[in-house]
């Protein structure tokens, strides 16, 4: 279904047409951009700049004055990562089809989009057993449910596959806490009879924990990797699921099913505890994949001085990693998500069809690998030169579209991919370009699920907030939302404006909590978790995991 989206405003008086903020002595001009007032949400002018080694973005409203928030924690790696952006397919079958879309304001996707979805986040309800202050979604607090009906759920699978000119495969079931419902089993089923190929289940857990069976169901359905919330090692860091995460693990262990902890970073909560989180996932590494950091994005009305108690930015957890992990983890090991678009090209040119690239904006996420050798944590740059292979594959990606022989090319490539690889530094025993080649060459993907096996994946995305709000980033996000009325929405319209898209559309299609619970039997206030912290304390699972984490245990 495509859309024209009709506003209930004329939207263009949204946007204020004047000149972009002036700079002030000491301060560099990086670019302009627009973003948005926290309090009226008017379109502004904006500029981003170098001010005393970070980088910063102003703009200011005519009724709420100026508005100025860090960006970047530091502006050395933001140039870094700048080298690598890249602009991306677009969207050649918007669903919104506005003549003059403005964005974030008529998100669905519009023509303006720079970005094919990535990954497309699937809210399956807004019910949690848990009520964490910092969550976006809560049944009780909006008062009504929402939870797509089958049907609605498999008609956005297919919405997602019909985009172009990369049709959507990969999918996360998220909520609120999506274990809540009772059909679970059949939504992974639709997925994959739509042809998803890699299916996320965001969960808190807990089911996990208490019904060790659900794991294997979810991977014998199809699903690919658990997201498990994880803000820390510790009771006070993480007090949504601390004492259930030991059990959690061990039933997805059991299941063979792959586990990414997502720690939410927060400022004086919990970026003390950054290197033990690495810690803990790499003494797991046979059932976690990955370490998946989201600094907080800040929602509400806060005070400067409560936003800089709060925020932190990538480079700061960079940093904080770097010195956390003595310098196993440096900030230098980590790259910007578009550094992996020469990748794209060279299988395009090699396949002659589109393929998936993640072309979102650079100061929006950075990952590395972290491969084990003598117990110790060496990064994938510690053994192979990154820069000059992904130069190398661009290369060849011009070459082969110049009308160059695939055949031979290929086997250029298999003799050059050793000179890009350390052999001394690499772990023993990890056959790297025979991986690299099985990938890039004979596309076989086995040989993708032999590398993750083998490395843990640290990556990090930070979603922005009202005061952070750079337009052009939304303009190149790749991680969206699919919703019932058709729409694919960028993360950071959907929950940051959720008058205008979440708490609106889930509003459009949920219904009033005493009818739901009428229509199903059940209460929703019978759903809070209540935890027995001293029996789930007690078992040796929990022991354990925490081992050499938490004092006292043995």
């Amino acid at each position: 279904m495509r859309l024209h989206l009709l506003p209930e405003e004329d939207l263009e008086a949204v946007r204020v047409h004047t000149k972009a903020p002036t700079l002030h002595r000491g301060e560099s001009l990086i670019t302009q951009s627009e973003s948005l007032c926290p309090e009226c949400l008017r379109i502004l002018p904006s500029v981003i700049f170098h001010k005393e080694g970070k980088v910063w973005i102003r703009r200011i409203c005519p009724e709420h004055g100026e508005i100025e928030e860090i960006y970047w924690g530091s502006y050395e790696l933001y140039a870094k990562m700048s080298v690598y952006a890249h602009e991306g397919k677009g969207i050649y079958n918007p669903h919104v089809l506005e003549d003059s879309p403005i964005c974030p304001m008529t998100c669905g996707l519009c023509n303006m989009h720079s970005s094919h979805t990535g990954l497309a986040n699937m809210v399956l309800t807004n019910r949690c057993d848990l009520s964490c202050w910092y969550c976006f979604f809560y049944a009780q607090r909006a008062g009504y449910v929402y939870e797509p009906s089958l049907d609605q759920i498999r008609t956005m699978f297919k919405t997602l596959r019909e985009e172009r000119p990369v049709p959507g495969n990969a999918v996360q079931l998220t909520g609120g806490e999506p274990c809540l419902r009772d059909d679970i089993t059949e939504i992974v089923k639709s997925a994959k009879e739509e042809g998803i190929d890699h299916i996320q289940f965001n969960t808190n857990g807990l089911r996990l924990a208490y019904q060790p069976d659900f794991a294997s169901r979810l991977r014998e359905g199809g699903v690919n990797t658990v997201y498990l919330s994880f803000d820390g090692v510790t009771p006070k860091t993480n007090p949504k699921c601390h004492w259930e995460v030991p059990y959690a693990l061990e039933s997805c262990r059991s299941a063979g099913l792959g586990v990414v902890l997502v720690p939410t970073v927060m400022n004086n909560v919990n970026v003390h505890e950054l290197g033990d989180i690495i810690r803990f996932g790499f003494g797991n590494m046979d059932i976690i994949r990955g370490v998946n950091f989201q600094p907080v994005s800040l929602v509400g009305r806060l005070t400067k001085e409560e936003r800089r108690k709060l925020r932190v930015t990538i480079p700061d957890v960079l940093e904080a990693i770097e010195e956390q992990t003595n310098g196993q983890i440096m900030k230098e090991d980590w790259y910007t998500c578009p550094a992996t678009t020469s990748i794209t090209h060279f299988v395009e040119a090699l396949t002659g069809r589109p393929h998936y690239e993640l072309s979102v904006h650079f100061a929006c996420g950075v990952g590395t690998y972290v491969f084990r050798e003598g117990g110790k944590m060496i990064p994938i740059t510690r053994f192979v030169d990154i820069d000059g292979l992904f130069e190398y594959l661009q290369e060849k990606a011009d070459e082969l579209e110049a009308g160059g022989n695939k055949r031979w090319v290929g086997l250029k490539i298999l003799y050059r991919l050793r000179s890009f690889i350390d052999s001394k530094r690499k772990p023993k025993g990890f056959k790297l370009s025979k991986i690299v080649y099985n990938i890039l060459i004979r596309h076989n993907y086995s040989a993708l699920g032999a590398f993750h096996m083998g490395a843990l994946f640290l990556g990090m995305m930070h979603f922005m907030d009202l005061y952070n709000y750079d337009i052009s980033r939304v303009k190149k996000c790749d991680i969206h939302y699919l919703s019932p009325d058709g729409r694919i929405i960028p993360f950071c319209a959907f929950n940051v404006l959720p008058h205008l898209y979440r708490d609106k559309i889930q509003k459009r299609y949920g219904v009033p909590i005493a009818e739901w619970e009428e229509r199903t039997g059940k209460k929703l206030a019978s759903t809070p978790y209540k935890r027995d912290i001293k029996r789930l304390e007690e078992g040796e699972t929990y022991k354990k995991a925490y081992k050499g984490f938490i004092p006292g245990i043995k």
